[in-house]
């Protein structure tokens, strides 16, 4: 018996996934900054920081 050569396996890759693109809102952070106005004229007195609703502060854009 010569024996039957088996064919030999070549090791896979794994296919990565792209990385997603940031959000254009935030800028990647998550969080976005508002002008906080009081009273009767509506002076600003500071910025306010929150979650932005585009990404909904993950930080990457949608892909749809």
């Amino acid at each position: 018996m010569t024996g039957a050569k088996k064919p030999t396996t070549r090791p896979r890759t794994t296919k990565s996934k792209p990385e997603p693109a940031p959000c254009q809102t935030c800028k990647g952070s998550g969080e976005v900054s508002r002008t906080v106005r009081v009273g009767r004229r509506q002076r600003p007195v500071g910025q306010q920081t929150g979650l932005c609703l585009a990404c909904l502060g993950s930080g990457e854009a949608l892909t749809d």
